[in-house]
């Protein structure tokens, strides 16, 4: 074998093996979920740069949209009760919400690696607290989980 056929071979299965260590996280849109009335389950994910989070419409009336990503970082904006799936790969914090539930509390946090954008993510968040009228609390509970 030559050693461009080899470099190739190993450039190959590399790429091959960075995509299959790839993991794709739930996340279910609820009602009623450990965190109280409107939530999403979890509302706080840890994920690895080029995972996957797939939003599911587990009760119905929900939708989930971005509301802060890190420069280049991936935006999504689902309909209602609609699944959707999003590859994460850029560093730093998402916030996310339910459109109809954010004065409810309905929001979450993505941290993807590192937290390369965490002090713009906590000053998006207190913008966001004026919107929130019942579990104000929540966002800076899951924004405490960031490490």
């Amino acid at each position: 074998m030559s050693s461009i056929s080899l470099r190739c071979a190993i450039l190959a299965l590399a790429m091959a093996s960075t995509s299959a260590l790839a993991a794709d996280h739930e996340v279910k849109m609820l009602n009623q979920g450990k965190d109280g009335m409107m939530t999403f389950e979890p509302a706080f994910l840890s994920v690895a740069p080029g995972d996957t989070v797939t939003f599911l419409p587990t009760d119905m009336a929900h939708n989930t949209r971005s509301v802060f990503s890190p420069t280049n970082g991936a935006t999504w904006n689902s309909g209602m009760g609609e699944k959707v799936t999003i590859t994460l790969n850029q560093e730093g914090i998402y916030l996310y919400q339910c459109d109809p539930h954010l004065p409810l509390g309905m929001i979450g946090v993505i941290q993807v690696g590192e937290a390369t954008n965490f002090e713009t993510a906590k000053k998006h968040a207190e913008g966001m607290n004026d919107r929130i009228a019942v579990n104000k609390e929540r966002l800076q509970q899951y924004l405490d989980l960031v490490k």
